[in-house]
């Protein structure tokens, strides 16, 4: 348990704004973080202050084989009561866990992507059954098992905000192999909208 805590500190410690910081080692790889450690060349990519988010409803952005097609603004605070316990059972901020539903489902858990990740946190099956989740379209289920692996990430990647969500979106071992966020347009923009909602939603409720 104290090592959670420790990890929820470092989730909790980032900065309003964040900055994204990168190099480039001598076998050619390139790093990616929110924090900065050690002697490496780290240079600043961007900040997550200007980075703007396309609409999901676009003409096929995603190309969800069901989208998202709830419009209506009670959405947002329909799941409060599973979102608070699901961040305090794992020890993950409260913001972190909405600013995923909204980028994954727009709050919708009806949603069904083109590759078969479903509900509010987008589980792909392998995951859905790894998170001991046995309804995906349940939003209690899938929010709970959702913030489950969100703390597995954290812990596997220690408390790196940036590669955690990498994690999330395009599985940690291709994480790992690229020693951050992998070169894949559609996670480094899922990343940055993340992020995005991320610092929105804790500036809103602190």
């Amino acid at each position: 348990m104290a090592r959670c805590g420790v990890l929820l500190v470092l989730l909790l410690a980032l900065p309003a704004r964040a900055d994204i910081y990168s190099y480039t080692d001598a076998d050619g790889v390139i790093h990616f973080t929110n924090m900065p450690r050690g002697k490496a060349p780290w240079k600043r990519l961007y900040k997550t202050g200007p980075w703007k988010a396309s609409s999901r409803r676009g003409p096929c952005e995603r190309c969800d084989a069901v989208p998202a097609r709830d419009t209506s603004p009670e959405r947002f605070r329909r799941f409060e009561t599973d979102i608070v316990d699901a961040a305090s059972h794992y020890q993950i901020p409260q913001a972190l866990i909405r600013a995923v539903i909204k980028v994954e489902s727009d709050y919708d858990p009806r949603v069904v992507s083109s590759v078969g990740a479903r509900g509010l946190m987008q589980l792909m099956p392998d995951t859905q059954a790894g998170m001991g989740v046995r309804d995906a379209f349940d939003p209690r289920d899938c929010i709970l098992g959702g913030t489950r692996f969100l703390r597995v990430l954290a812990n596997r990647f220690d408390g790196d905000l940036v590669r955690t969500l990498a994690g999330y979106h395009a599985g940690p071992g291709a994480v790992e192999k690229y020693h951050g966020i992998p070169p894949y347009e559609t996670t480094q923009a899922y990343v940055r909208q993340v992020l995005r909602h991320y610092y929105r939603y804790k500036r809103e409720r602190p």
